[in-house]
């Protein structure tokens, strides 16, 4: 399996969950839902989520997702992210997970990945 990761707020995912697909803010604005891998999360989480909560680490196998995915960054830098071009089928989802910054509003490692 190859596992991605993406957050979100516990709002959106109970939405999803109700109509039967994640369908991200970007996907609308950008095209495409962000994504990172195991190994980017920490770094993600930091920079656009610092010190929010209300937090879901949602773990999605590659495999099972029927959107295409493509690595790539769009922003002129050198590290590819996945990202997913159309709604998240669900069953792709295999862990959902709360997550919350420590006291000083930063994620680690171990609060995301355990």
């Amino acid at each position: 399996m190859i596992e991605i990761m993406h957050i979100t707020n516990k709002e959106d995912w109970l939405r999803a969950v109700e109509v039967g697909s994640y369908q991200a803010d970007s996907l609308a604005s950008e095209g495409f839902i962000h994504c990172s891998t195991p190994a980017q999360i920490t770094g993600v989480a930091n920079r656009y989520y610092s010190g929010q909560h209300g937090l879901l680490l949602l773990s999605i196998d590659a495999g099972q997702v029927q959107s295409e995915i493509r690595s790539e960054n769009l922003v002129g830098g050198q590290e590819l992210f996945p990202h997913i071009y159309g709604p998240l089928n669900l069953e792709a989802v295999v862990k959902v997970s709360e997550i919350e910054p420590g006291a000083d509003g930063s994620f680690t490692e171990k609060s995301l990945l355990g």
